[in-house]
């Protein structure tokens, strides 16, 4: 089975055109990378990754600023830190938060659209009218709002206020693509055979809705990456001595006589982490596309 998952990977990621391929590339490097400084934080700074937290200017031990080396690949702040391992420090939060959205997403709003789009009746018309609601008030002024009211921000709580604030839209994407898949034809052959409602709904609906709202949650989670910055830059998200990619833009704005390389990193890799969700989001909804039209 694994043969065949990797077979078919190949195959698809030859049939991607060189820019998303390019894309791709970049955000396996970025999620990787999250993941190993999030390793070498839990052993303690036992791999060969700078202390994002060390600041040896206060010591003495080194200069205020400094521009890419050997020793600092991407140059230091003005408190001599190392930029690079700031940078992925600052992915992990942001591969946390995107990661939430899009699992909440799926696995809630998925269920949730699938089954009111399915089942039809009095459940579809309550739910959709409190989704409407939800979605009438502007996402960021919501979360604003949401996040104002904790003193203590952590990545878990920020994580969660995301996911659960992620979760209408993917109801109304589950929804829409439900009540396409729900007049096919071997949908209706399965009724007209006695299958279990439930049956179709987890053997027939579910599954064929699933492509379309992977190809969605990557473009959502390049727009919660851009949210995730806009509140950290703001001092709204995570707090604190932990970098992410907003509050780094934020703290070197103050010293962009001095070095411009703090506000540079952070802005490129966010920069270049939206456009490449996006880029393969959109190569992803065009084969969701042809997918559906050859059912």
């Amino acid at each position: 089975m694994m043969r065949s998952l990797f077979r078919s990977f190949g195959a698809a990621f030859l049939a991607m055109p060189l820019v998303v391929k390019i894309a791709l590339m970049w955000l396996i490097f970025i999620v990787a990378a999250a993941i190993y400084s999030r390793l070498d934080r839990l052993f303690g700074q036992a791999l060969p990754l700078q202390d994002p937290f060390y600041q040896p200017f206060l010591f003495g031990e080194a200069r205020p600023v400094e521009g890419p080396s050997t020793a600092h690949y991407l140059g230091t702040d003005v408190l001599s830190r190392d930029n690079l391992a700031r940078l992925l420090h600052g992915a992990w939060v942001s591969l946390i938060v995107a990661a939430t959205v899009v699992s909440f997403g799926l696995v809630f709003g998925g269920f949730i659209g699938a089954f009111v789009g399915y089942t039809r009746g009095k459940v579809e018309t309550v739910t959709m009218a409190t989704l409407d609601v939800i979605l009438a008030f502007p996402p960021l002024v919501l979360l604003l709002a949401l996040v104002a009211v904790y003193k203590v921000r952590n990545l878990t709580m920020i994580a969660l206020v995301f996911g659960v604030l992620g979760i209408p839209t993917y109801v109304r994407i589950a929804r829409a693509s439900t009540l396409g898949v729900a007049g096919r034809e071997f949908v209706q052959a399965a009724e007209a055979i006695g299958t279990k409602r439930t049956a179709i709904l987890f053997r027939e609906v579910i599954p064929n809705i699933m492509p379309a709202l992977f190809a969605y949650a990557l473009i959502n989670a390049g727009y919660v990456i851009v949210i995730e910055g806009t509140l950290s830059y703001l001092g709204l998200s995570v707090q604190l001595p932990e970098p992410t990619w907003g509050n780094m833009i934020n703290e070197g704005r103050r010293d962009i006589r001095q070095t411009i390389l703090p506000i540079f990193w952070p802005g490129l890799f966010l920069t270049l982490s939206v456009v490449s969700l996006n880029l393969v989001g959109d190569w992803l909804q065009q084969r969701v596309a042809v997918r559906s039209s050859a059912l």
